[in-house]
């Protein structure tokens, strides 16, 4: 099958274009096909978690370049649960990690109640009831939230599931356990 006939994340045939996976030597191993909607996610940072539910299949490639992109994706939008079921070569998880999507989001210092810094993947408690918004349920002081994520360019936010929902947390209402 021919690489370049859809995007090797999406599966979508729309505007399909080879894109190198940094740092890259510019080989077409080091390359993958994204289609024009991943492939501008990606360069602005802005990610739409629910377009990338595809991940869920393409981090399985066998094409390195591929799980390398997906495993940073992943780890991008703070979950945490799909990243620590990847298998890669060490090389590959290497070149992984030389570099990271959304780099601003970790210039940032994200800090806890107490002023401790946060980091994506890191296990948060909750210090007051909060009312969560749309979902008509409250998440309880004392609730430990698993493998946080980072909200890219606000600082005073992370990601995290309370009750199987993916919520915005005020870190003024957290601390680092």
């Amino acid at each position: 099958m021919d690489r370049s006939a859809i995007c090797e994340l999406c599966a979508s045939a729309d505007d399909v274009n080879a894109f190198e996976v940094s740092p890259s030597d510019g080989s077409e191993e080091q390359s993958i096909y994204l289609c024009g909607n991943c492939k501008g996610q990606i360069q602005s940072s802005e990610l739409d978690e629910t377009h990338f539910n595809c991940l869920n299949d393409s981090m399985w490639s066998e094409t390195p370049a591929v799980q390398v992109m997906s495993y940073r994706l992943l780890n991008a939008l703070g979950r945490q649960d799909l990243v620590d079921m990847m298998y890669m070569e060490e090389d590959v998880k290497a070149w992984a990690d030389a570099d990271s999507i959304g780099e601003a989001a970790d210039a940032l210092v994200y800090k806890d109640a107490n002023g401790v810094t946060l980091a994506a993947g890191d296990t948060v408690v909750i210090t007051k009831d909060l009312d969560v918004k749309g979902t008509g349920f409250t998440a309880k002081r004392g609730t430990a939230v698993r493998n946080i994520g980072l909200v890219h360019g606000d600082s005073e936010h992370i990601e995290g599931r309370v009750n199987g929902v993916k919520i915005h947390i005020l870190t003024k209402f957290l601390k680092k356990s």
